[in-house]
């Protein structure tokens, strides 16, 4: 078969993967070819995602690289087999690759954070919410009920029956925004409240006090399953999304994580009694802006 055009970032996560490993293991891309009896072009193509490795040829690979039997064993033979097909694909008319991916991840990933400075994130947005959002850059109704219908879809990781871990920072500057008009905002502000009382989802807000490091963050979220190596960072952006896979840069993203988590409010907590709220926490934050709507 020729070399895939496009692709899917599973493919391409699976390919770079091999390659940190061939390199850590100090082997050519010619070594590698002799072990699978293919030439250099095709080996480059495998760590591209753009060619897949037969069963055998991966297991030879594996143990050539030192990967021994474990929890990234498994999971690199599971990559490599997975057809990659899951409920995103009713969508590819009119999701572009880059939301089939993260679907995707959201889907196989076992714990997620995300640092949000200007919008509530996907995974918590009401219908409305999502439908004011996307129908600034999209004008056909129908495709923005599709797109809208895809967003809800998403969120059933948080309520599966192995349920994604959940943790976001939400910037008080997303809670203002006039997103649909009052009616929507206030039934979005009251969604975070709601999400927040699901066990493996925790709600935290950024304040305006706290100063600049938010915004120097930007926007990301970070993708985890059973093995940290194959953790991923997105970096959302207006026209694309940019997957980072170095461990150095999810270690950063990571820390850059919890010191935003250090210098947020209190998560929000809907069950704690009133007298509990003696300083101000993300819930009282979000209550107070949603009143004044």
């Amino acid at each position: 078969m020729p070399p895939r055009v496009n692709p899917s970032e599973r493919q391409r996560r699976l390919g770079a993967e091999l390659r940190r490993l061939r390199t850590r293991a100090r082997m050519s891309g010619d070594d590698v070819g002799a072990l699978l009896d293919a030439d250099r072009t095709r080996v480059s193509h495998i760590e591209a995602g753009r060619v897949d490795v037969p069963r055998n040829g991966l297991y030879k690979l594996l143990r050539a690289f030192g990967c021994d039997d474990g929890p990234l064993f498994d999971a690199l033979m599971d990559m490599a087999h997975d057809r990659g097909k899951g409920w995103w694909d009713e969508f590819r008319d009119v999701v572009a690759p880059v939301g089939c991916d993260l679907a995707e991840l959201e889907f196989r990933s076992t714990d997620i954070r995300m640092h949000e400075p200007l919008f509530v994130p996907g995974l918590l947005q009401t219908a409305d919410y999502a439908r004011a959002v996307i129908a600034e850059s999209e004008g056909d109704a129908r495709r923005v009920d599709r797109f809208v219908a895809f967003r809800l879809a998403r969120q059933r990781v948080l309520t599966a029956e192995l349920p994604v871990t959940f943790r976001v920072i939400v910037h008080e500057a997303a809670l203002h925004a006039q997103i649909g008009g009052p009616r929507t905002m206030r039934r979005q502000l009251l969604r975070l409240i709601e999400a927040a009382r699901l066990p493996n989802v925790t709600v935290q807000v950024f304040p305006f006090e706290a100063g600049a490091y938010s915004s120097y963050s930007s926007s990301f979220g970070i993708f985890a399953g059973a093995v940290p190596e194959l953790a991923t960072v997105i970096l959302e952006q207006p026209l694309d999304s940019v997957f980072l896979r170095d461990g150095g840069h999810i270690d950063e993203y990571a820390r850059m994580f919890e010191r935003l988590s250090e210098l947020a409010l209190a998560p929000v907590d809907p069950e704690a009694p009133p007298e509990s709220h003696d300083s101000r926490d993300s819930l009282s934050l979000i209550q107070h802006v949603m009143y004044k709507l």
